[in-house]
């Protein structure tokens, strides 16, 4: 009887594995770091937008890129670099082709009053779907005092990378 059940139990998994329509291979492009997510809302809401990117260098070699209180030193997870993983929640913001990128979250990106932000070229896509890049220029930026936000801005869009990402 175990035989038999067994018997069965195989000829229903050949069945099962001979009917599976195999899927047409799609070809896939690595993901960067470096990309615009955006997540769409529930029609009582408007969607949020995330950069995501990787930024940031390690201390051990760095002399200082940050002018705090009057002398050089090093900030982790800012300026150039792919040492650290960030996601910072913004709000973005097109008047003509002027873009800015308004934060959202007040501690994303650092406790600190400023973030040194490097340039960057996020992948993106456009209201019709075209992948396209959203460009940040390398900035200084500061917390606003009354809503404790950063806003980037000079943001552009391009067709190819303008920043290598390094």
């Amino acid at each position: 009887m175990k035989n038999v059940l067994t018997l069965t139990l195989l000829a229903i998994a050949l069945l099962f594995c001979s009917c599976v329509k195999e899927g047409t291979p799609v070809a896939t492009q690595e993901q960067s770091p470096n990309r615009v997510i955006t997540i769409p809302g529930n029609g009582k809401t408007s969607g949020s937008t995330i950069l995501q990117m990787r930024i940031g260098h390690n201390g051990k070699n760095c002399s200082g890129c940050v002018m705090y209180n009057g002398r050089l030193v090093h900030v982790n997870c800012m300026g150039d670099g792919n040492y650290c993983g960030a996601s910072v929640s913004v709000q973005l913001q097109q008047i003509g082709t002027a873009i800015t990128a308004t934060t959202t979250d007040t501690f994303d990106l650092t406790s600190e009053d400023f973030f040194l932000m490097p340039d960057r070229s996020l992948n993106y896509r456009d209201e019709i779907g075209n992948p396209v890049f959203l460009n940040i220029p390398e900035q200084m930026v500061y917390r606003d005092t009354a809503t404790q936000q950063f806003t980037f801005t000079g943001l552009f869009i391009s067709d190819d990378v303008v920043y290598t990402n390094d």
